[in-house]
């Protein structure tokens, strides 16, 4: 892995760039509470303020690219980062000005990238050219990244429908993109169990997880992508950060509070004692 060595002292610090959420059940909020449930320390680069709630988005504020960047240098300068977790980024420029970033002041550090392109009600989170960016500029960047069978799709362009659909599609974000490993998710994938493929050059790891049925769905991909980087923030190895993570995951939908009408938050908070 070209981002941070073994003998790198890790700290738990994870640099979170992504837009926010005003419901608290996906983006920037979600990050935090994941990192912050799993004993990190969560900073921040907001890329666009969202009006949301779980019934869906009404409307999407980008914040200017190189806002974007200031957010970043001034926390790297001051409290460096020992992982960086990607999101929404919105925009090809975005996409373009973070990566420039992670190269100019980053240090190395591993980028988790969960390419968010569309909203689980359906708005759509990223620019048709931006899609071009993440490929072809910002996966041979990532330690790991995390697409949905959609978004693997987006990204490869071969149907991610099936478990031997999902392996293409890692195979190909990992020998033909550049990304360090792969974690092609099953979540829109149909069947009773939920298979997400690991891959990585050294080969292929498929996890399993009965399928979970409940309205708390809202922000999975954000919360598992960051609760990875939680992990490797704090010295986990690539397959032990993405097997705790799912385990986190897993147990936030089953603990969801049930708030909402539509898409439900999870129960981030559960690993935290109540008051």
């Amino acid at each position: 892995m070209t981002q941070g060595s073994k003998g790198d002292k890790f700290q738990g610090r994870v640099l979170i760039v992504a837009g926010s959420d005003s419901g608290g059940g996906a983006g920037i909020q979600a990050d935090i509470k994941s990192v912050t449930a799993l004993g990190g320390y969560a900073m921040t680069a907001i890329t666009a303020v969202t009006v949301q709630n779980t019934l869906g988005v009404t409307n999407v504020h980008a914040v200017p690219p190189a806002i974007v960047r200031e957010q970043i240098e001034v926390v790297i300068g001051d409290l460096g980062a020992d992982v960086w977790k990607l999101g929404m980024l919105g925009s090809a420029e975005h996409a373009r000005e973070v990566t420039n970033a992670w190269y100019d002041v980053g240090g190395g550090a591993p980028v988790v990238l969960d390419p968010v392109m569309i909203a689980k009600g359906g708005a759509a989170l990223l620019a048709e050219d931006a899609i071009a960016v993440i490929r072809d500029e910002m996966a041979p960047i990532a330690a790991i990244i995390t697409p949905n069978a959609p978004e693997a799709e987006a990204l490869t362009g071969i149907e991610v429908r099936n478990l031997d659909g999902q392996k293409r599609a890692a195979e190909i974000l990992v020998g033909k993109l550049g990304a360090f490993s792969a974690l092609v998710k099953g979540g829109h994938v149909p069947g009773a169990i939920v298979r997400d493929v690991l891959y990585t050059r050294e080969g292929v790891r498929v996890f399993e997880s009965p399928r979970i049925e409940t309205r708390a769905t809202h922000g999975t991909g954000c919360t598992l992508a960051s609760a990875i980087a939680a992990h490797l923030a704090h010295g986990a190895s690539l397959a032990d950060a993405v097997e705790q993570a799912r385990a986190y995951l897993m147990e936030a939908i089953r603990r969801a509070p049930g708030f909402g009408q539509g898409h439900q938050p999870l129960g981030h908070n559960w690993t935290c004692k109540a008051p």
